[in-house]
């Protein structure tokens, strides 16, 4: 948001600033997810794009540090879709060892015998967290449950959490992957669903110096929190909103000016699916169909047998309508 806009509005620091409003949610999830760390778990923390899931595992990841009971690992490769076990077991050993100059061995055989001995020399149960693993290939799902496995029959505890859009669920739910799904532990995180208006006057109040009554109306504030589900979208139009009423110099910012920023199709199906996870090329390979008969069933171009045909097959697959 520009000085400017802040400066006439009394908002004295961006909105994603803010910090964090943990409800009632966020705190039986956080709860549920150490403990289940304690147990050595593969663990999924899935939800939308935006709900909290990177700030949920950050502030879960300070604690167990500040604690000092878990060791605490996290992968920081960038390109998920090419993050294997190699890349994993690599941040383990970085992350664990206590030397300056960290060498994985190369060969499998001893990259793993040195692993266990490592965790075993820490003397503490070990978690790694890996944040967007939407992308991570199944094949390396799988090696983590085995490694976790193998860490266990060591008499020692490793958990992995994976955190990422709801499409990670799916994958791990899939038939193909029983050995993964029968085996880990899965949370879903709807942030602040059900409780926009609070999150909306709480943002508010950490980032203003007026009352929410002075800068925004109570339609505007309602309609904001009926039309969007998650803080990132709040953040993000909220702003938009205050930037559009200084350009026409109004004040409080009104429903009409509200509803004039928030982009039409915001509910559409393919931004929908978007924040789950699918774009039109995941689809394509899911629905084993051509990705321009994606697009077109995105647009609603196609017939409508056609249409009901892939609707059919996109409930089967677990992906929402």
């Amino acid at each position: 948001m520009l000085g400017e806009v802040m400066e006439h509005y009394g908002i004295t620091r961006p909105f994603c600033d803010a910090g964090y409003l943990e409800t009632e949610h966020h705190r039986r999830i956080s709860q549920e997810l150490v403990a289940a760390i304690r147990r050595g778990r593969l663990i999924a923390l899935c939800g939308i794009v935006g709900c909290g899931k990177t700030t949920l595992l950050a502030r879960t990841r300070e604690a167990l540090m500040q604690q000092g009971e878990i060791l605490v690992s996290r992968s920081l490769a960038v390109d998920k879709a090419h993050v294997n076990l190699k890349t994993l077991i690599m941040a383990l050993f970085y992350d664990l060892s206590v030397e300056e100059e960290v060498k994985v061995p190369a060969q499998a055989e001893r990259r793993e015998r040195q692993l266990l001995a490592l965790i075993e020399q820490c003397g503490r149960p070990v978690v790694l967290f890996v944040d967007d693993a939407h992308d991570v290939n199944s094949q390396t799902s799988v090696q983590l449950k085995r490694l976790i496995e193998l860490v266990r029959g060591a008499g020692q505890a490793l958990a992995v959490v994976l955190a990422g859009h709801p499409k990670l669920k799916n994958d791990m739910s899939n038939p193909r992957l029983e050995e993964i799904g029968a085996r880990s532990t899965v949370f879903e995180l709807d942030g602040i669903r059900g409780e926009q208006e609070a999150y909306i006057r709480w943002l508010l109040g950490q980032c203003a110096t007026h009352e929410a009554e002075s800068l925004i109306s109570d339609e505007a504030i309602a309609l904001l929190a009926e039309r969007l589900v998650t803080p990132l979208q709040i953040e993000h139009y909220l702003a938009l909103a205050f930037e559009q009423a200084h350009e026409i110099a109004e004040k409080p910012v009104s429903a009409g000016l509200v509803d004039s920023v928030l982009v039409p199709g915001l509910d559409d199906l393919e931004p929908r699916l978007a924040r789950h996870g699918y774009n039109a090329s995941i689809l394509a390979q899911e629905l084993d169909i051509r990705q321009a008969e994606v697009r077109a069933f995105l647009r609603g171009t196609l017939p409508p047998g056609r249409t009901e045909e892939i609707h059919k097959q996109h409930l089967a697959k677990g992906i929402p309508a």
